[in-house]
């Protein structure tokens, strides 16, 4: 299973809830999807795993991704996490003549400040403490081929000037060095963040953004791809039951009901932890909708908090409208309200300071590794940043 669209048959059936017997095969044999290399191995990333192309959005995304794949325009990749930019990347080098070439994938918000130059181009030796042999970069490495850069939005402002150069010449010096070397590289981006928004910030390089952006994929959120998430929750099933050595698994119609009526802010990655738990603990080899655990409804707090800023006539102070919006909270009877709420507050800053921590942790006036703990449990950042 990969990149040519095509799929085995598989053992997950719909179940008719009337009478219980087998309404139609969960995936069609030849229905498109793409996955990441040894996708049992990141049992614990935040990253998608797989993708389809059911939905109308997800069908305009892959026409898409086929016109532009043949070039060698640079690509820039927006889309929430979870939502699969590593998988797209992976199938606009695919489709591309470099195929056969090297595609490395590098999480930008992995690398210490100090660090991120000699990542990406490279050093010599003795060019810093601990340079005891020369070294080259990711560039260097993925000469030939395709670099995906992840979470480009990371990269510190002065790395920034020396990426655009490289993209302009077409060449790396490795710090500690005066020689440049000629790549041949490809390069695709990836951002969870309006780049748009962090160049008005000055956080964001406007030359470099509109360098990386030659050809633009914006990927919708799963919440904006509903026919996207049975099938999805189809293929998880059918990965699941034969990880666990199920002979064979079926899902009740009222628990993909129940799938597409959640929110997915964790996209792709929280509905493969959702199918993955009611896999371990269905009944009979069949999932019901009792089965599928679905977080905190995030979405009803955001719209409540997001009231906030419309004073009443009246002339109520900020405390006194929080207070009428918590009330109606509490009104609505939702469990676990209190991590309810203490997600959106998370999410509302962070959004509020452009994702950037260290603001969003003073403006809410804990540390940053609280801030930090807090996005990780959410989903809306990797352990590694």
């Amino acid at each position: 299973m990969g990149f040519d669209g095509t799929l085995p048959h598989t053992d997950v059936l719909f179940m008719n809830h009337a009478d219980r017997r087998p309404a139609r095969p969960a995936h069609d044999p030849g229905r498109g999807v793409i996955t990441l290399p040894n996708p049992q191995s990141l049992t614990t990333s935040i990253r998608a795993t797989a993708q389809v192309f059911e939905d109308p959005q997800s069908v305009a995304l892959l026409a898409r991704i086929r016109q532009i794949a043949p070039s060698e325009a640079n690509v820039l990749i927006i889309g929430e996490t979870g939502t699969g930019k590593e998988l797209v990347a992976r199938h606009v080098h695919a489709l591309s003549h470099r195929h056969g070439q090297p595609f490395l994938a590098v999480n930008c918000g992995a690398f210490s400040e100090n660090l991120v130059e000699s990542e990406l181009f490279g050093h010599e030796k003795g060019a810093f403490t601990g340079a005891f042999d020369a070294k080259p970069g990711w560039f260097e490495a993925a000469n030939g081929g395709t670099l995906f850069l992840d979470e480009i939005g990371d990269l510190p402002l002065h790395i920034q000037v020396k990426l655009l150069r490289v993209l302009q010449e077409r060449e790396v010096v490795r710090l500690g060095a005066r020689k440049a070397i000629p790549i041949n590289v490809r390069l695709i981006a990836a951002t969870n963040v309006k780049l748009e928004e962090a160049v008005a910030a000055g956080h964001f390089r406007e030359d470099l953004y509109y360098r990386l952006r030659v050809a633009l994929l914006t990927l919708p959120a799963l919440r904006d791809r509903p026919g996207d998430i049975i099938p999805l929750a189809h293929y998880f099933i059918d990965e699941y039951r034969r990880r666990l050595g199920y002979s064979k698994i079926s899902i009740l119609p009222e628990a993909e009901q129940k799938l597409l009526s959640h929110a997915w802010p964790g996209n792709i990655r929280e509905l493969e932890n959702i199918i993955h738990h009611a896999l371990l603990i269905c009944k009979d080899n069949l999932v019901r909708q009792e089965d599928i655990h679905l977080p905190l409804s995030l979405p009803f707090a955001q719209r409540a908090l997001s009231r906030l800023p419309d004073a009443p006539a009246s002339g109520a102070s900020g405390q006194e409208r929080l207070r009428a919006v918590l009330n109606e909270l509490f009104e609505a009877h939702h469990d676990h309200l209190f991590e309810l709420i203490e997600e959106a507050v998370i999410r509302s800053a962070y959004d509020y300071c452009h994702h950037n921590q260290v603001q969003a942790a003073r403006i809410l006036g804990v540390s940053r590794n609280v801030i930090r703990s807090r996005l990780i449990k959410i989903g809306a950042i990797s352990a590694l940043k």
